[in-house]
């Protein structure tokens, strides 16, 4: 029986953005304490709008991974797989406030402590999507536990996500992260990327035409790009390609985790097996909800008005 919608491996993180609004890091005086990592994120966002997700993840036994585990519980998560360490303080990331993509320094250490006792293979079987970042492969143990039990997943039939969030700041040797990338999209994953993602993936600007096809011939059946302000475009090897406009926002907020709203709301829908272009939908105001809102997502969202959608 599956009782668990998402199971999100990787990084938990403290994000502290800046307070002044389009600031860059070197010139924010001050910074406000959020919950983060995309993963982190994913999962806070599905338990919000009435899903079953668990994350997998680890942080430091001090008092950020004190918030961290608090955080996580008023948010009704199951803490049951956060692992604190002893020898390694929490990881931290500096974010900038703005209204494009944010800029970041990453302070990494208990993040990527994630071992194959955390994945046990009957937590798996009871799940229905396998979800992972490019951020969380980065770096061992975390890389090797999700490169093995995603391929224990693909075996008891979930289906498997991640979110190509690749950055030179965390992942220098973009070969490196190009071939272990290469190893887990042999799951067929569905697959997000932004556009700045395929800038710093590519090292230069590549043609839509281009990224699918370099993900499709990697074993990718669905790539959603998403373009910011200019929408987003899915290309399924099955359905062809949807282009989407974005949603319409009269103030931007904060930028951050808008993308992992955005695959909150894709995941959903196909969870619930509806089409790709009202899982674009879904996405879409989901993302929108965050971008009017600083840190996660809003807590009185309209669910009725959002199910509507799909």
């Amino acid at each position: 029986m599956k009782t668990i919608d998402i199971i999100c491996v990787g990084e938990v993180v403290i994000d502290f953005i800046g307070h002044e609004i389009n600031t860059s890091i070197n010139k924010t005086k001050d910074y406000h304490r959020f919950l983060g990592g995309s993963p982190t994120n994913v999962a806070v966002n599905a338990s919000r709008i009435g899903l079953k997700p668990i994350l997998v993840a680890s942080c430091g036994q001090d008092g950020l991974g004190d918030y961290i585990v608090k955080k996580l519980k008023s948010n009704n998560l199951d803490v049951s797989y956060i692992k604190k360490i002893n020898d390694l303080p929490t990881s931290i990331i500096l974010v900038s406030k703005s209204t494009e993509t944010p800029d970041f320094i990453p302070y990494r250490q208990a993040d990527c402590d994630i071992t194959i006792d955390q994945l046990p293979d009957e937590m798996i079987q009871k799940a229905r999507i396998f979800h992972t970042t490019c951020f969380a492969l980065s770096k061992d143990p975390a890389r090797q536990t999700i490169l093995n039990r995603a391929k224990r997943a693909k075996e008891f039939g979930l289906k498997l996500s991640i979110d190509l969030n690749y950055s030179e700041r965390i992942w220098p040797n973009r070969e490196d992260a190009k071939k272990v990338i290469k190893d887990y999209l042999k799951n067929d994953p569905l697959l997000k990327i932004s556009e700045d993602d395929c800038f710093r993936f590519f090292e230069e600007v590549k043609s839509e035409n281009f990224i699918f096809d370099y993900f499709h011939n990697l074993g990718v059946t669905t790539i959603c790009l998403t373009k910011g302000k200019n929408g987003v475009v899915v290309s399924d090897i099955q359905e062809g390609l949807f282009f989407q406009e974005a949603e319409f926002i009269q103030e931007v907020k904060d930028t951050t985790g808008a993308g992992d709203a955005f695959w909150t709301g894709f995941l959903y829908a196909q969870i619930k097996n509806k089409n790709i272009k009202k899982s674009i939908s879904i996405a879409q105001k989901l993302a929108s909800l965050k971008l009017q809102s600083v840190g996660k997502l809003p807590e009185n969202i309209d669910l009725e008005s959002l199910f509507n959608l799909i």
